[in-house]
């Protein structure tokens, strides 16, 4: 890659199994002269081409633009991995400096006029090029990113504009380091058995280890994890601790002190508002859905309020039936956020005579992970082969060969399943490397998708197995379904490979990959008990079956309700107080006392930890609406695998990346676009 010997070649040169980066080789230390390195080869590269004498063609300009940057993005995807799954304070440190020294790099590639130029002749003249459908979507993609980089402002706007996103970029960051913060900083260390009153020894065993791994030994830890704060605030049956715990789990980012993201979420809200309108857009989330589906904010609050309005009702009658249970036990006190979860999982019990204890034992992470590779290996055809051994990024992160019919290797996968300190919460999908079919600099001819999912599932004690909920399941299934999108990705040109879509489809593919965990043909093959091996009981089954739609309007109203804010502060541009509006928008569409939003303001990474999905969190519904018309197409066969619809699927929607419009490549598995009424019929929130 460079000259400089402080450079690590394992960073650029992978030479581990099948391509994979070298893991062991990398240290910490190895990346900041690396970003240096790799940096200053791409300016060189953009330089070339911009510079280059002959008249612009597609090749000497897009296609050289698709494959320059090659050692940066290795070295990126080595980093920011790093950054999100197994970070320390040498990583925090240097994704400090490294955010916005990134952000600045690529506003100097977006403002490159000579660099403009070739695309924009190329973007006048592309009737008469010739190109395929793939070129023209990638030609469009990067005359459109250097648009909205400020390619055609004035040099004066051009620079406020970069200083902006460098801004952004560090603002970004930090909000995210800040929320881990938080979460790595509390922990409610329990002892006496009446502290555990109603916590199942799965529970334990996860609190338990949390314990130990802070230096607790023989104590319980309830941490911040979603994987053990939802089930303590399902099962505890300590009112005053529930409440404890649900306090801090709210109230992460928004503690005061050096961790409290509030400031940057005023100043973030107040630049991206100065970017739209540098770049001629009347407020930041025009600009956001301006290559989306929904293409408009009204659009996206039109779905939004029609979900609402239902899941609102629906929500006010499961909290009538909290407020039964809780006066039937002879307690006198409103129905409280933390205190849903807790009564509902009663109710359920009670209704369908089982509860998440019973089911969990049939749950078990080896049996998920195995029916997610089934579910593959029927509608698509491909196998997962682990490769025991092989160095990964954390010694918990398994290795999988994924081969098609004939054996051929088609990607690998990287599994990370169990949560951990150095770990951010939630769960993702991400690559080391995206499928494409460009000749390299190397010789190489295209490139295999390295692809990763990352969990954080409650790790059990030594010699147990990890046992999930329902959730928890579907969780695996939604990021492997992320997986697929990348590792079925059949495309010639990078930008556009596998998960290259707009926001609002990117989704489709998870969540319809979610339908599968609870085909019946799967549950009773998968869901066998952890002990006895005995596969779930019919009667058990039929109960989860028709528990699907349970809770639908507690579990809507703190999805649309973070969904509103999000919209709300993206057209509204610069505001001085953002928990205030906040405040007004819970207020104006009516929020339960008993139900908060799923992801308050402060900790709200989604929108504020980089602007991934800023303005887009209505994406996953959205993509619900896609999701549950593209199973209906399945269910109407009458076969869950059908093969001819599992072609369609794969041909259409997993492998064609960003090649085609979304609307075009759903029309053409689906027949048509679909309406909301399929998703609220799945929802249980159809009249």
């Amino acid at each position: 890659m460079s000259s400089q010997t402080s450079v690590n070649p394992a960073l650029v040169e992978w030479t581990g199994h099948q391509g994979l980066p070298r893991f062991d080789a990398v240290k910490d230390g190895d990346f900041a002269s690396a970003f240096d390195a790799a940096l200053a080869a791409h300016e060189a590269e953009i330089d070339a081409i911009a510079g280059n004498s002959e008249k612009p063609t597609f090749t000497n300009t897009v296609t050289a633009l698709e494959i320059a940057g090659d050692e940066l993005s290795r070295v990126s995807a080595l980093f920011w991995n790093k950054a999100g799954a197994h970070t320390n304070e040498t990583i925090q440190g240097l994704e400090r400096e490294i955010a916005p020294k990134m952000s600045r790099h690529y506003s100097k590639i977006g403002t490159n006029a000579a660099l403009f130029s070739r695309l924009d002749a190329l973007w006048e003249g592309r009737d008469g090029l010739g190109l395929t459908l793939e070129e023209t979507r990638v030609l469009e993609r990067h005359w459109k990113g250097f648009v909205k980089a400020g390619a055609k402002l004035p040099k004066a706007e051009q620079e406020r504009l970069s200083a902006i996103n460098e801004k952004l970029a560090g603002l970004g960051a930090q909000f995210g380091q800040n929320v881990l913060a938080d979460e790595k900083s509390w922990a409610l260390l329990l002892s006496d058995e009446a502290d555990l009153a109603g916590l199942p020894d799965f529970l334990r065993d996860a609190m338990a280890a949390a314990a130990r791994e802070r230096g607790e030994e023989g104590k319980y830890a309830v941490t911040l994890s979603r994987s053990i704060i939802e089930p303590f605030l399902t099962s505890s049956a300590r009112r005053d601790l529930r409440e404890q715990a649900f306090n801090a789990w709210v109230a992460r980012g928004a503690n005061g002190g050096k961790s409290d993201n509030r400031e940057i979420i005023r100043e973030t809200l107040a630049l991206r508002a100065e970017k739209a309108k540098l770049l001629g857009y009347g407020n930041f989330a025009e600009l956001k859905l301006d290559n989306t589906m929904a293409k408009t904010p009204e659009a996206v609050n039109d779905l939004l309020m029609t979900v609402w309005k239902k899941a609102a009702a629906r929500a006010a009658e499961e909290e009538q039936d909290i407020a039964a249970l809780i006066a039937e036990e002879g307690r006198n006190h409103e129905v409280m956020p933390w205190d849903w979860r807790h009564y509902a999982e009663k109710i359920r019990t009670r209704k369908f005579d089982f509860s998440e204890t019973e089911l969990k034992p049939y749950l078990q992470l080896e049996k998920i992970i195995a029916a997610c590779f089934d579910v593959a290996g029927r509608l698509f055809g491909i196998k997962a082969v682990e490769q025991k051994g092989v160095p990964a990024y954390h010694p918990d992160v398994r290795v999988f060969e994924i081969r098609d019919r004939s054996d051929k290797l088609v990607a690998l996968f990287l599994g990370d399943y169990f949560a951990r300190s150095s770990k951010r919460s939630g769960a993702w999908m991400s690559s080391f490397q995206s499928q494409h079919k460009l000749p390299l600099k190397n010789g190489d001819v295209g490139e295999l998708p390295i692809i990763y999912n990352v969990c954080n599932f409650a790790k059990p004690a030594e010699g147990k197995p990890a046992l999930l909920s329902l959730d928890d399941a579907r969780t695996l299934f939604h990021e492997f379904g992320h997986a697929l999108h990348g590792m079925l990705s059949n495309v010639t040109y990078p930008s556009v490979s596998g998960t290259g879509v707009s926001r609002d489809f990117v989704e489709l593919p998870s969540q319809l990959y979610e339908h599968w965990l609870t085909v019946p043909a799967i549950l009773r093959e998968y869901a066998v008990h952890y002990e006895t091996g005995a596969p779930i009981p019919q009667a058990l089954l039929d109960k989860v079956l028709a528990a699907r739609t349970f809770n639908a309007g507690f579990n809507t109203v703190e999805f649309t309700s973070s969904a509103l804010v999000d919209m709300a502060f993206h057209t509204r541009g610069a505001v001085e107080d953002p928990m205030a509006v906040q405040g007004d928008v819970l207020s104006e569409i009516g929020m339960p006392k008993s139900i908060v939003m799923r992801h308050a303001t402060p900790h709200f990474q989604h929108v504020f930890a980089g602007d991934g999905y800023s303005a887009g969190y209505y994406s996953y519904m959205w993509s619900e609406v896609l999701d549950a018309d593209a199973f209906a197409a399945f269910e109407e066969t009458g076969d869950a695998f059908n093969a001819d619809m599992a072609a369609k699927l794969k041909g259409n929607i997993y492998s064609v990346g960003g090649s085609i419009d979304p609307g075009e490549t759903y029309k053409a598995f689906r027949g048509k676009l679909p309406s909301p009424e399929a998703m609220l019929k799945k929802k249980g929130l159809a009249v």
